[in-house]
């Protein structure tokens, strides 16, 4: 019979032996490094500094022609939105819900009307704008090492390269030498497109270096009148299909969503489609001739556009206004808060008197 200490040692063996198997396994997985300027992987949070972000708070569709799912609760909590999270206690969520409604509730006559929630709406969407501002004061400090107050073109590649695990060293080195950089195609195309966007956020005369004004309108486009002009551009040419620079409801529901494998896949297609196809006819169309110009998808995406800010109201107030009277009551709003804060309170009506 083996002795106690000769099982232990026993034992020992066998585990080193499969650790150096997961360590062989591990050295083995990993990809090869094909570019001699790669260092360690990017860090994400260094990565967004300075890349303009895909999704743009308090704008309707996202860089990439897809509709802003969170529009509606953005543009009603503003700053707050990170407060309503879905674990959190819904007692709690229900009492900052309730004091949002008095604030919006300028005439205190316990109901808000469409102008009322314009107001709001304005006010939040101007929020999101002044938090890009402060944010973008970080960002352009982090692009500008010499503090100079302009950036160059070759001094925001080699930023950008750096944060995608590029040696800065090396590649300023043969950006200052012209020399030919290693770089994979896909992310020689990112750079190609945002050089793009760099020439259009120089304001003129154009001098190919941005200042922190310049640099706030090629982050946050919705900024810039010219900027958002671009950006439709950019989306109109992503999703037409006939080169007329318009759009027709085919080609706005027609943007790739994925590979349906399963029901649920394509149940998650369907509404995919639902949803942009009401966007499209009820609010982007504005004179409903079936076709989506240039300046009827700028003035929908123009997130300071009063207009807008009105008919969205409207449109927030149908969608809970159960009892067909134009307005929002605050049990209105507690029954339906999924919808404007993403969290779903349960047993609002039990509470709601007792709380307000």
């Amino acid at each position: 019979m083996m002795s106690r200490q000769a099982f232990l040692c026993s034992l020992g063996s066998l585990y080193l032996s499969l650790l150096f198997i997961f360590l062989l396994m591990d050295v083995y997985a990993r990809p090869a490094n094909n570019s001699a300027l790669k260092e360690k992987p990017a860090d994400s949070k260094d990565e967004n500094e300075i890349l303009p972000p895909d999704h743009l708070n308090g704008v309707k569709m996202e860089m990439d022609g897809h509709l802003n799912k969170e529009f509606h609760q953005e543009v009603f909590l503003g700053k707050e939105m990170e407060e309503f999270e879905e674990d959190s206690e819904p007692r709690k969520n229900r009492k900052k819900l309730m004091v949002i409604f008095s604030k919006v509730d300028i005439n205190n006559d316990k109901k808000i009307g469409a102008k009322e929630m314009q107001r709001w709406i304005m006010e939040k969407t101007d929020e999101h704008f002044q938090e890009a501002v402060e944010e973008n004061k970080m960002h352009f400090r982090a692009v500008d090492p010499d503090g100079d107050g302009h950036v160059s073109w070759d001094e925001y590649k080699i930023k950008f390269l750096a944060s995608k695990g590029f040696n800065e060293k090396e590649i300023a080195e043969k950006i200052r030498n012209n020399e030919e950089l290693k770089i994979d195609e896909e992310t020689q195309e990112v750079l190609d497109n945002l050089k793009d966007r760099w020439y259009q956020a120089d304001n003129p005369p154009p001098d190919l270096l941005l200042n922190e004004e310049e640099f706030l309108s090629f982050l946050h486009p919705e900024h810039s009148r010219g900027m958002l002009k671009f950006m439709v551009k950019e989306i109109i040419r992503d999703l037409d299909q006939d080169g007329d620079k318009k759009l027709t409801l085919s080609e706005f529901i027609s943007l790739p969503v994925g590979t349906v494998e399963n029901q649920q896949a394509q149940d998650i297609d369907d509404d995919w489609v639902k949803d942009r196809r009401k966007e499209f006819e009820e609010v982007i169309d504005a004179n409903h001739d079936g076709i989506v110009t240039m300046e009827e998808l700028e003035e929908y995406m123009d997130p300071m556009n009063e207009y807008n800010a009105l008919n969205e109201a409207k449109q927030m107030i149908a969608v809970a206004d159960e009892n067909q009277n134009h307005h929002l009551e605050l049990e209105e709003i507690l029954k339906y808060s999924e919808y404007f804060t993403g969290s779903k309170l349960m047993d609002y009506a039990r509470n709601v008197h007792e709380e307000f």
